[in-house]
């Protein structure tokens, strides 16, 4: 073992591993991810027949989210199976524990992907032409007989005006606004946690979309959306828009839109103050603050309450 060996990550789920791609291979190295914070991912190396595998290892260790969806590891599972359908780089799944009976834990051991995660793209409209342009790759793919439908995180009848909002009159305009029965959409293959953390970069291309637990069938303007409110924090308005505009182009005459999914994809995130994404900091983001992010979700805010007036 190098210096890079994890030795948090218990034996147990070591041997699972070993056991479903070869039991003669050998673990030269386990290192932990960052940038998800709802679940431990680790990078395995082995020596596998002569040759050296990377694998990647998800191990959903959450029980409040356990409770809430027991069903990750199979849900997560299929939506692999389903997503190499979208001709985009995706990591095929090669094995899951669905109870945790193997690792204690539920867990799902796929491919590992090349790329990383780029967050401050030096050229920002080719970065955001890649993530639009992939993004309709994926919703071109029919999902009528995914399992797994679209659903709000948050109970839409009872959001109520945030306490640590400056300007008040805007989301109680946005809340009024959401509350509507959701409009007519067709609905497609949809990631559901689509923003710039999940998507991995080569040579200024998108090289690979990952973290697919979430993939359901649904609305396209709920993936756009979030991406959006990603999007806002991260930069400004402008980007968000910048964004959808790009999206527009490449999807064609095949997407119509339609603001309210962005304003439901905005209260989807209102848990409380915002705070800066540990995501985005473990990933090497400096500047951002917990005010700085409340003031660029109430500027978006403010865009989208412009958008349905």
């Amino acid at each position: 073992m190098n210096d890079l060996f994890d030795k948090k990550l218990p034996e147990r789920v070591l041997h699972w591993v070993v056991d479903t791609l070869d039991p003669t291979a050998e673990v030269l190295s386990v290192q932990r991810l960052y940038g998800g914070i709802s679940s431990i991912i680790h990078r395995i190396s082995l020596q596998v027949k002569g040759g050296e595998r990377e694998v990647v290892l998800r191990q959903f260790d959450n029980p409040e989210w356990l409770r809430e969806e027991p069903d990750l590891a199979i849900h997560e599972a299929e939506s692999l199976r389903f997503a190499a359908g979208t001709g985009l780089p995706t990591p095929q799944l090669i094995a899951s524990d669905d109870d945790g009976e193997q690792c204690g834990v539920p867990a799902v051991l796929m491919t590992r992907l090349e790329g990383t995660v780029v967050l401050n793209p030096q050229d920002k409209q080719g970065w955001l032409n890649g993530l639009a342009q992939a993004l309709v790759r994926i919703h071109e793919r029919k999902a009528d007989n995914f399992p797994w439908s679209y659903f709000s995180y948050n109970d839409i009848h009872t959001l109520q005006t945030p306490e640590w909002v400056k300007h008040p009159q805007v989301w109680k305009t946005v809340i009024e606004y959401v509350k509507q029965p959701f409009p007519p959409f067709k609905e497609c293959f949809i990631h559901r946690d689509y923003h710039p953390t999940n998507v991995l970069w080569t040579d200024h291309t998108v090289s690979g979309v990952v973290d697919w637990v979430n993939a359901c069938r649904g609305p396209a303007g709920i993936d756009i959306g979030h991406c959006r409110v990603n999007l806002a924090q991260l930069f400004d308005v402008a980007t968000a828009d910048a964004f959808l505009t790009a999206y527009q182009s490449y999807a064609g005459q095949s997407f119509r839109y339609d603001p309210y999914w962005d304003v439901l994809s905005l209260t989807d995130i209102l848990f409380g103050k915002p705070q800066v994404y540990a995501g985005w900091t473990a990933l090497g983001v400096t500047g951002l603050t917990d005010d700085l992010i409340a003031e660029r979700l109430e500027e978006y805010a403010t865009s989208l309450v412009n958008r349905i007036s």
